[in-house]
């Protein structure tokens, strides 16, 4: 979660790495996703660390433009699930629970489902840090997905998975131990 402008700063930077973006900034036409994420991102900072009556107003005019670009985009991705790193794979329908946590450098990819349990809201799934989730993948429940886990394309993942596994299927099951190691853009980051 973003608390400082320092964080703020690290987020973008890792957003913009796992994009595979090369300039600093996203080009006037075009760069949908990587506008959306440098948005995503403003709007958290806003929210979690700005005080004030004029930060507050601003804050109202970021979930406006956040709201109608989501609408735009197909994309219903809450403020704080996503750690740095984040990179959706283009734009079309990604859902996410408020309650999910999605750990650092992911990509998600059209088609994904990121929910709670039936019947309980917060019973939501937490993914570990470099995970690579494929089109139309739906995961539910209170469940914890390691890192370095690959979802194959339109796995129903409702149980728990370990570390560097790959997993397919629905119900998804492991299909190798390979994991994402390859299928991501990153640095590694040391603190």
């Amino acid at each position: 979660m973003i608390q400082s402008k320092q964080d703020y700063l690290e987020y973008l930077e890792e957003d913009r790495i796992a994009l595979g973006e090369k300039g600093k900034k996203p080009k006037l036409f075009g760069d949908e996703v990587w506008k959306f994420q440098r948005l995503l991102r403003k709007y958290e900072y806003y929210s979690n660390c700005k005080k004030g009556l004029i930060s507050k107003i601003f804050c109202k005019y970021l979930q406006a433009r956040f709201h109608y670009s989501s609408i735009r985009l197909g994309f219903n991705i809450p403020i704080n699930s996503c750690d740095p790193g984040l990179s959706i794979g283009h734009i079309g329908p990604i859902i996410i629970n408020g309650s999910c946590k999605i750990g650092r450098n992911c990509r998600i990819h059209v088609g994904t489902n990121i929910g709670s349990q039936a019947g309980k809201r917060d019973a939501c799934p937490t993914i570990g840090d470099y995970c690579y989730i494929g089109p139309g993948v739906k995961i539910f429940g209170k469940i914890s997905i390691g890192n370095h886990v690959a979802i194959g394309a339109n796995a129903v993942v409702t149980k728990d998975f370990p570390d560097n596994v790959t997993i397919a299927g629905a119900p998804a099951k492991i299909i190798n131990e390979k994991g994402s190691h390859g299928l991501l853009n990153y640095h590694e980051y040391h603190q």
